[in-house]
């Protein structure tokens, strides 16, 4: 079984930053993350393929969240910048075995193993 724990939420001021981080006991090929706000729907950030690096992000995120890896460590980061309160958010990281093409599809339904999740509050 596949564990996933992340770490790096907190409360930041609009315009901060945050970098969180995934450990995972085991890599699936295709790692992402996610986020989801109360009454909204989970929505994809970016995902990396661990084996090449490979990475896609949603078109909202793409230019302040940076995702990035160290296979090595089987660590998993998402460096978010320019912070504001729509960003606030339980913030997930999630593996499952896809091919290259199919991680970058950015599909929530297409992760079957999902962290607890950290919390990120942006502030005013």
């Amino acid at each position: 079984q596949v564990q996933l724990v992340e770490s790096g939420g907190g409360s930041v001021q609009a315009g901060g930053s945050l970098r969180l981080s995934c450990v995972a006991s085991e890599y699936l090929y295709c790692m992402g993350w996610f986020r989801q706000a109360p009454g909204k729907e989970r929505e994809a950030i970016a995902t990396i393929y661990s084996s090449s690096g490979t990475t896609a992000y949603a078109d909202s995120m793409k230019g302040r969240f940076t995702i990035s890896q160290d296979f090595a460590k089987r660590t998993m980061y998402l460096q978010m910048n320019s912070l504001t309160p729509g960003d606030t958010a339980m913030y997930y990281c999630a593996t499952t075995a896809l091919s290259r093409t199919r991680c970058g599809r950015l599909a929530p339904g297409d992760f079957n193993c999902w962290g607890q999740g950290t919390q990120v509050t942006v502030s005013s």
